[in-house]
């Protein structure tokens, strides 16, 4: 079974991603901020992470650029869910590393589209 990090800093969209991600058959673990998150990925490399951006502590975008610096760190397919919609996030998150990209709002079928398109489904 694959293994999904979900990280964001509302409890809710964690559960909501959680659920969709767990009926794609993905084991799910969860963190509340990037400085979590890293700390989860030191302990086990997760497959995928559904990131989002703006988060306390540790930003996704600070988070992801962390990630890759470590050791099997280029191995999770990380997608960016979040609000920031514009050119510039977007070509930031592609070039720090990135691999997809989910507006929120989000529902099951566009998160398993951009999975399956990650090659993760």
């Amino acid at each position: 079974m694959k293994s999904c990090l979900v990280v964001d800093d509302s409890r809710v969209v964690r559960k909501v991603a959680r659920k969709i991600l767990e009926d794609l058959k993905f084991e799910c673990t969860e963190a509340a901020d990037g400085a979590e998150a890293l700390a989860r990925c030191k302990e086990r490399m997760p497959d995928a992470i559904l990131l989002d951006w703006n988060m306390p502590i540790m930003t996704g975008i600070e988070f992801l650029k962390k990630l890759r610096l470590e050791r099997n760190g280029e191995k999770p397919v990380v997608v960016f869910c979040t609000t920031e919609n514009d050119m510039d996030h977007i070509s930031e998150a592609i070039r720090s590393g990135a691999n997809e990209y989910v507006m929120k709002p989000f529902d099951s079928e566009i998160i398993e589209s951009k999975f399956q398109e990650a090659g993760l489904v």
